[in-house]
């Protein structure tokens, strides 16, 4: 069923793609990048045709349809009907491993369950969801990088072993780390990881709709970081939240606790114990953000920091980052922050602690000015 091709590939295909999207799309571009056959189907005419366009894949015509025996198909819609889709799929193809890539997956697994004539089928069905995105959607956002390094979760609940494998090898093909979970793990996870940052950037995003233009105009890298995300689509995450919502509630309501507290606290910011419950916050804050993996899975703070003034011309990235492997450096992490009132930038390098001192003077000997 399937077989190590030339390119390095895991699977032998055709890999039927329902849902072009910006995660179908990208599976595409990233299957037919290895050179695997993929067919693609959208209820969207617009959508099939600008994924074809880019190179996900061929379309799935009628006269196609009848006779394509895919080994794989993987259902990458929207969630509201991802359950249906794979229940099709299970039955139009019955050689056929299905796998969907939506974010919850509880809900979908359930839904199956209780669908008739489905029961029998759900050995060859894998939930599964690829822990990458961007904020904007549809094909033209795809890329066919864009799991690179990433997790991909699997969550098997009836799934044959073969089933299992066929989803990893899929995974491991477009370069992601497959992780196995179970569906209720997976979605206490992502309510914590990715439902409640959304939600949270969004509350945060929506308090400047009416802000005056000065107070944006000081808005730095702090603000954009929060406010990322606040971007993405509200109709594919109306979706998710509904679907995940007893889980992203409990969540909610230990903000609602912390909130209502900081609240009070800042009622009487001179009171009796009032600096130290506001210290207290930023601590635990402190200590939960330590816990967030950095580069290759390592605590974020073990790497150190420096800041570089970069003019704001063309090519100065360029030179800095090309001087920078002229002293073989390795550069860790980077970040680019815009100096407001001031055509210049400043980049925020992430280097190994017994690094830094040595690049600060490899940086100054070229001219570059290093923040201390």
């Amino acid at each position: 069923m399937t077989s190590r091709t030339e390119q390095g590939t895991h699977l032998a295909g055709p890999v039927l793609v329902i849902g072009a999207g910006l995660l179908g799309a990208s599976i595409g571009l990233g299957l037919r990048a290895r050179g695997l056959d993929v067919v693609l189907s959208d209820s969207s005419p617009s959508t099939e045709a600008v994924a074809r366009d880019i190179g996900a894949g061929r379309l799935l015509t009628e006269a196609q349809g009848a006779g394509e025996r895919p080994e794989l198909v993987v259902v990458a819609t929207p969630p509201d009907v991802t359950a249906r889709v794979v229940a099709a799929a299970l039955r139009d193809y019955p050689d056929a491993v299905v796998l969907d890539v939506c974010s919850v997956k509880e809900a979908i697994l359930r839904e199956l369950e209780a669908t008739p004539g489905v029961a029998a089928h759900l050995s060859r069905y894998v939930g599964t969801h690829p822990m990458a995105g961007r904020e904007t959607s549809g094909p033209v956002a795809a890329r066919a990088e864009l799991f690179t390094g990433a997790p991909w979760v699997l969550c098997g609940a009836h799934s044959s072993s073969e089933a299992v494998l066929c989803a990893e090898r899929l995974a491991v093909d477009l370069g992601a780390v497959p992780a196995r979970m179970t569906v209720e793990e997976h979605d206490q996870a992502v309510a914590l990881i990715s439902h409640l940052p959304q939600v949270v950037s969004s509350l945060v995003a929506s308090r400047l709709q009416d802000s005056p233009v000065q107070a944006l105009s000081l808005a730095g890298n702090g603000l954009r970081d929060v406010t990322r995300i606040a971007a993405s689509d509200p109709r594919l995450w109306v979706q998710i939240l509904s679907a995940n919502a007893g889980r992203l509630v409990e969540i909610l309501y230990g903000v609602r606790e912390d909130l209502n507290r900081l609240i009070t606290t800042l009622e009487n910011p001179t009171g009796g114990g009032s600096r130290l419950d506001m210290a207290q916050l930023m601590s635990e804050g402190n200590a939960g953000q330590a816990r967030v993996p950095g580069k290759h899975g390592t605590p974020p703070n073990s790497f150190a920091r420096l800041t570089v003034l970069v003019d704001d011309v063309p090519g100065q990235i360029a030179k800095l980052l090309t001087e920078i492997g002229h002293t073989g450096i390795n550069v860790e992490d980077f970040r680019l922050e815009h100096s407001p009132g001031r055509e210049v930038g400043l980049a925020e390098l992430s280097v190994l602690p017994g690094k830094r001192q040595e690049l600060t003077e490899s940086l100054t000997q070229r001219g570059w000015k290093v923040v201390q």
